[in-house]
């Protein structure tokens, strides 16, 4: 006999109602996105009577939810950027000196004088003045190396040290290299994300390709240099030494010290030591602000060890200049007046508030490891985006009423349970990507448009199986319930292979494969419930309420 349990029967329906409600905000998109959209500005700024009144758009009681339109729907901005990691050896090179130094500096009865040589960017160059002892100061900066953190170069050191004549040459060697190519990468990915989260764009979608490469992708953007002006500056913030002020941009700044431009003043250039005191992946905090005069600034925060490091140096420096460098730049070279402890201070410079607003988010996201060299950028309009909306809804509806009409016809009052079976899927699958906060694109539409088709196999199926039993003349209620045990097997192996697929898809893939395999798994799982639990259901209470002699499917 059919029998369905109570509870299974409200499960079902629970299940159903709560797809629907979580699915009715897409149905409303704009009204609900303004909606969101003045909830989180009154969350920063405050209430205001523009804000409250967009708010109260859409009822706070219900679900506000939306599945975020991909970058193809939407429109917005793209771009393909490779990591400069040679920059980051020139950088490693420039702090290692200082560590060279006071390590040979105990054995100058050994090694001679030393002094450092130009050499290229990601070697140093020591020349020694006892080439004969070479072997001890190659012994001594060799103490200086540490094994590489990676787990495919295990037990090997990062420093390579060799000699020429009366030259030490220190390099990072290959395995160091190697892991640092693939940390730096990493690195920009985060700090790249951290940015534009930042900003408040929705759904980004930014991925690693290849060994040196990230793709960004960001919806609703005007254009591929608004993206660019997010995430394409540096921000790298460095506490200098000043050495002296020129006017001659071609000065000669000695071994180990550098000319950089000042940013307020034109024709001004400063002197100084190349290695920082403090840089800004040390910062823990900035945020922005105003000065004594009532003009844009930037607070920031040092961790402890960049605190202790700046209070030392100042501490000992008291009457002497102090460059604070951004992007090779110096905003600022303040005379350090009296001891600064507790690792805080202020930025200051000719900024508007936009400026200093930006340049927190900056330095808060954290700077740049390397820099960026972007090999491919396209800015996709909300024009080219209506009109693949437009072609997926166009085919969606085709296909939508194809699949309605040929249920009908092929099984009368059966195809008409399963119609309303696959409305209930499409809502579900909305309401299942709005609950996940899933990404709709393209390919994710002809995703749908294949489980519109795919989802009534089921049906066709057990539909199959019941006409099989009823030629056996078994009765109505015997044929349903035989028809539903025996073509659950086919059903679950057939659907079982296509979300293996569609999960490989999504492992594997990237971008639209990904928006692809997602809208076809989840259209995969409710097309099973719909069929076997939500079809059956209707059919049950139909045959309790009737009691038919005979059915015709």
């Amino acid at each position: 006999m059919l029998q369905i349990d109570l509870w299974k029967r409200v499960l079902i329906w629970v299940l159903c109602a709560a797809g629907l409600v979580m699915a009715l905000p897409n149905a409303f998109y704009t009204r609900v996105e303004g909606a969101n959209d003045a909830v989180a500005a009154i969350e920063v700024r405050g209430e205001t009577p523009e804000l409250t009144e967009q708010a109260g758009q859409w009822p706070s009681f219900l679900p506000s939810s939306l599945v975020n339109l991909g970058l193809d729907l939407r429109g917005g901005a793209h771009l393909l950027a490779e990591v400069q990691v040679e920059d980051v050896y020139e950088s490693r090179i420039k702090a290692l000196w200082p560590d060279v130094r006071d390590v040979l500096r105990p054995e100058r009865d050994t090694v001679g004088t030393i002094r450092r040589q130009p050499s290229p960017a990601d070697e140093l160059h020591v020349k020694i003045s006892n080439p004969e002892n070479m072997a001890r100061a190659i012994e001594v900066v060799r103490g200086l190396a540490q094994p590489v953190v990676s787990v495919t170069s295990a037990g090997e050191q990062d420093l390579d040290v060799s000699a020429e004549g009366d030259t030490l040459i220190v390099t990072l060697s290959e395995a160091e290299r190697r892991a640092t190519d693939d940390r730096t990468v990493q690195q920009s990915l985060e700090i790249i994300r951290r940015r534009i989260d930042e900003v408040g764009t929705r759904e980004p979608t930014i991925q690693r390709q290849g060994a040196d490469r990230i793709l960004i992708q960001v919806p609703g953007l005007g254009s591929a240099q608004e993206l660019k002006d997010i995430i394409g500056t540096t921000a790298q913030l460095t506490f200098q030494p000043v050495v002296s002020r020129t006017s001659d941009e071609n000065a000669e700044p000695g071994i180990g010290n550098e000319v950089l431009p000042s940013l307020d003043e034109e024709g001004l250039y400063y002197i100084l030591e190349e290695t920082p005191v403090v840089t800004g992946e040390e910062l823990v905090d900035a945020q922005p602000a105003f000065d004594q005069n009532g003009r844009p600034a930037v607070n920031f925060r040092f961790n402890p060890s960049g605190a202790r490091k700046f209070g030392d140096y100042t501490a000992e420096n008291i009457g002497n200049p102090f460059a604070i460098v951004l992007d090779s730049e110096v905003i600022s070279a303040p005379v350090i007046q009296s001891h600064i402890p507790g690792g805080s201070g202020i930025i200051t410079g000719n900024f508007t508030v936009e400026e200093s607003t930006n340049l927190a988010v900056l330095l808060r996201a954290g700077a740049l490891p390397a820099g960026l060299n972007f090999l491919e950028e396209r800015t996709i309009g909300p024009e080219l985006g209506q009109d693949s909306i437009d072609a997926g809804k166009v085919a969606t509806i085709v296909a939508f009423a194809a699949v309605l009409v040929f249920m009908g016809l092929s099984y009368g009052l059966f195809g008409l349970f399963a119609n309303v079976a696959l409305i209930i899927n499409i809502c579900l699958i909305f309401g299942l990507l709005s609950a996940i906060g899933g990404t709709l694109t393209l390919p994710g539409i002809a995703g749908i448009v294949l489980t519109v088709g795919m989802a009534v196999d089921a049906n066709v199926l057990v539909f199959e199986r019941i006409r099989e039993e009823l030629r056996t003349a078994k009765g109505p209620a015997r044929a349903i319930e035989l028809g539903y045990e025996k073509a659950l097997s086919a059903i679950v192996d057939a659907n079982i292979t296509t979300f293996i697929t569609a999960v490989i898809l999504f492992a594997m893939g990237s971008g639209p494969v990904r928006g692809f395999a997602i809208t076809l798994g989840l259209g995969i799982l409710t097309s099973v419930f719909t069929a076997i639990f939500v079809t059956r259901l209707m059919i049950v209470i139909w045959f309790e309420r009737r009691r038919p002699k005979t059915i015709e499917v």
